[in-house]
């Protein structure tokens, strides 16, 4: 059970402590409020989390779907009882919405995140670009999966459009509900592979966990006809094994994602912009009206599209603002350095406005 599950010789290697203790190994399946659910070597078992993990400042200590863990036999009908988290290989890690500074593990130990959207409006490049960001920085492979194709007047034109921001990740259409372009989304689902599933709340993707599943594993809602976004249905993370072989987590639509120390996945997400910024002639340019600024260009020439360097100052700005809440003083001195850019970058905007000729 445990190798189709993905148990490998490093998961082997890091759990020999565990084992020398007594303890079993096993992995989190179900996550719900009141507990979870494992696959161990006999099959699955309700758990419950040792009431250390629980009372840990640090919720990323907590177990979560898709962990490897060390638990302490019970006697049935009692739960078992989890005593240690497995080192993760990968950690799709937010800010927990609404919360103050603290972090929060979404899914562990995936292979390959499936970032879902549908082709309505509810399209936002915006929201990818963030996802994609997250997702690098979790170190899984990003693949972006384009929902309800056949709802779409033109896939083509949309792709093209998605891919202008997707760098490396490939961008796949699809109509779950048609079985058309699945093969493409299982081809990243060889044997004893993770991959999760995220989107926002209607983007379909209990649909296509069910359509690669072969069975109604989650329930799935209708699309409001107001703003055509979907009523949230999944209610708990679940990992399930497919047919195939390989595995999915489908976790609850996340209306707000916060970037949590994502530095290095902004870079690749980004990789385009950050290449114009060191061709720049300074290298503290605040691409605003300095000679030789390789930005201020390519937004001139048509070749950066200004919604995406400003989405790119935005994440900037907000991965900014979480290391300023962690140290004081850098927030007094990025304060006027960001006042200075910003005004330059004005005077630019209304100077492009006007023309030469004004």
């Amino acid at each position: 059970m445990l190798d189709q599950y993905g148990w490998s010789e490093r998961l082997q290697h890091d759990f020999a402590p565990y084992a020398a203790q007594g303890l079993k190994a096993g992995r989190v399946v179900v996550q719900q409020r009141g507990g979870y659910r494992l696959i161990t070597e006999d099959g699955e078992a309700d758990a419950k989390a040792a009431s250390r993990l629980m009372r840990s400042q640090a919720e990323m200590a907590r177990p979560v779907a898709g962990d490897w863990v060390a638990f302490e036999p019970r006697k049935p009908p009692e739960p078992l009882f989890v005593q240690h988290v497995l080192p993760r290989a990968t950690a799709f890690v937010r800010k927990a919405a609404g919360r103050g500074l603290h972090a929060q593990v979404v899914a562990a130990n995936v292979d390959v995140a499936f970032l879902v959207t549908s082709l309505n409006s509810d399209l936002n490049l915006r929201r990818l670009e963030r996802y994609l960001a997250t997702t690098y920085e979790s170190g899984a492979q990003p693949v972006i999966v384009l929902t309800k194709a056949d709802l779409a007047p033109d896939v083509a034109a949309f792709v093209a459009q998605v891919r202008t921001i997707a760098g490396d990740a490939p961008v796949l259409p699809i109509a779950a509900k048609r079985g058309e372009g699945l093969e493409a989304v299982a081809a990243y689902l060889e044997p004893g592979r993770t991959a999760v599933l995220l989107g926002m709340s209607g983007a379909g993707k209990s649909t296509l966990l069910n359509a690669l599943a072969g069975s109604e594993r989650m329930s799935t809602g209708e699309i409001r006809e107001g703003d055509e976004r979907g009523r949230h249905t999944t209610t708990h993370r679940e990992l399930v094994l497919l047919p195939s072989g390989g595995l999915i987590l489908d976790t609850p639509g996340m209306r707000e994602l916060g970037l949590w120390e994502a530095d290095s996945g902004v870079s690749q997400a980004f990789e385009d912009v950050e290449a114009l910024v060191t061709e720049c002639r300074f290298s503290d340019c605040s691409h605003g009206s300095e000679p030789g600024c390789a930005v201020r260009a390519a937004l001139e020439s048509g070749d950066l599209d200004p919604d995406r360097w400003a989405s790119f100052q935005k994440l900037q700005a907000e991965l900014a603002f979480e290391h300023r809440r962690e140290d004081p003083r850098a927030a007094q001195e990025n304060k006027k350095l960001w006042a200075g850019r910003q005004k330059q970058m004005r005077a630019w905007v209304k100077q492009k406005r006007k023309g030469p000729d004004d």
